[in-house]
């Protein structure tokens, strides 16, 4: 086969790329406390350096992996942790599917990597097993009721009471009564049901996903000393917390991203419209001035 220019450059990306997430694979199975996850991390790191020996015989050289890419997905893994990075990497492993189905016609052996790629990702959604992910729906039920919850109560008290400070601990006292309910409601939910979840851990994931999720709405009205400023500021950071927290379940459960993003955002931002509206109404109809 005669190699152009193009395809041998082409293949030198492939190279890097397998030599790289060899490197990731090998660092992230040192790290993992456990063994089933360790060993399955070091049979893919052990498949990427062949691949990356495999394109070697048809580059005739040697290609220094991404550093960049290995610190990435190494700190990611400590950080949001190793489903997460894994899914990332797993994403990618469909891109290089894609890419090498394109040269099928051009480098004999390739049909045999792109197996060992399919194989990697049933292998990679095998192994996932962290305790927080069992734990994902109680993350969801604190987040969604706060970010519903508050946003709303948070609209409200601006339009009622027009006082940063005042608005600022009625969402406190408000969001840790209603994380404090939460939590219980979670415990004595799990608890009645036949599941494999700690009734104890539900609740708890449940009660510090809503109470940081209330400091990061109540921050901006102790920050910022002009209310309408700070309630446009408390909305700016619920759709970051919702595009983010979105991002990450459509990485680690691999579902569509946008739809999750638009509905809970859709809800929170209603919700808070709403309750602004109903706070101007009471504050007319009641005649309180402060």
């Amino acid at each position: 086969m005669k190699i152009t220019e193009d395809l041998h450059s082409e293949m030198l990306k492939f190279q890097k790329n397998e030599i790289s997430e060899h490197h990731v694979y090998a660092q992230l199975a040192e790290e993992t406390r456990s063994e089933a996850n360790r060993q399955v991390l070091l049979k893919i790191a052990e498949d990427e350096l062949r691949h990356y020996n495999e394109w070697k015989k048809h580059t005739q050289q040697d290609v220094k992996p991404d550093r960049w890419t290995i610190l990435k997905h190494v700190w990611m893994s400590r950080v949001l942790g190793l489903t997460f990075s894994i899914q990332l990497m797993e994403r990618g492993e469909e891109s290089a599917q894609d890419r090498y189905g394109r040269l099928k016609s051009q480098i004999a052996d390739i049909e045999r990597m792109i197996e060992d790629e399919h194989t990697h990702e049933f292998a990679l959604i095998q192994m996932i097993k962290e305790e927080p992910l069992e734990y994902v729906s109680s993350v969801v039920l604190g987040l969604n009721d706060a970010l519903v919850e508050l946003t709303g109560a948070l609209a409200g008290f601006t339009l009622a009471l027009q006082n940063t400070r005042l608005i600022a601990l009625s969402g406190a006292i408000t969001g840790v009564a209603a994380a404090l309910s939460m939590a219980a409601s979670e415990y004595l939910s799990t608890r009645s049901e036949e599941s494999h979840k700690d009734p104890v851990k539900a609740a708890f994931y449940t009660g510090i996903a809503y109470i940081l999720t209330v400091i990061v709405l109540i921050l901006p009205y102790l920050l910022i000393s002009n209310y309408y400023l700070a309630l446009v500021a408390t909305l700016i950071f619920a759709i970051i917390i919702i595009a983010f927290f979105n991002y990450y379940i459509s990485v680690v459960k691999n579902e569509p991203f946008r739809k999750r993003f638009l509905e809970m955002a859709g809800i929170s931002l209603g919700v808070a419209g709403l309750s602004f509206i109903i706070g101007y109404l009471f504050k007319l109809i009641i005649g309180v001035d402060l």
